[in-house]
């Protein structure tokens, strides 16, 4: 049995920073971990993974360089930091946890979050 609960989020003017949680229970925080996004009209993506250990991340090529995925085991909570904002960044965020899958798929991911808005305007 495991559990996601999401906070962070909002709205955000293009340029600004956003830092999104994740706090995990029960099993879900000792797997890999990841964070999707689904904008409206558009079938949720993958945007980065991180392992148990925190030791390896993978972030897609779309955000790489502003966003940043880590973990806090001390916590429990899963954090993905957002750095100079774009309007193609709105969309709703979500976390996910697998106990043997860090790829990309949405469908190797059995735990998620509930989903968090990002509304990024210009």
């Amino acid at each position: 049995q495991g559990q996601l609960v999401q906070s962070g989020g909002g709205l955000a003017q293009a340029g600004d920073s956003l830092r999104l949680s994740c706090a995990a229970s029960g099993r879900t925080f000792g797997s890999y971990m990841a964070w999707f996004r689904q904008a409206p009209g558009k079938e949720r993506e993958f945007v980065a993974s991180i392992s148990w250990s925190g030791s390896y991340t993978n972030v897609a090529d779309s955000v790489k360089g502003r966003f940043t995925i880590s973990k806090s085991n001390a916590k429990d909570t899963l954090y993905l930091q957002i750095d100079n904002l774009k309007s193609e960044d709105t969309a709703v965020y979500f976390c996910a946890a697998s106990l043997t899958y860090n790829g990309q798929e949405v469908a190797g991911y059995l735990w998620w979050g509930q989903g968090t808005q990002v509304t990024v305007s210009s």
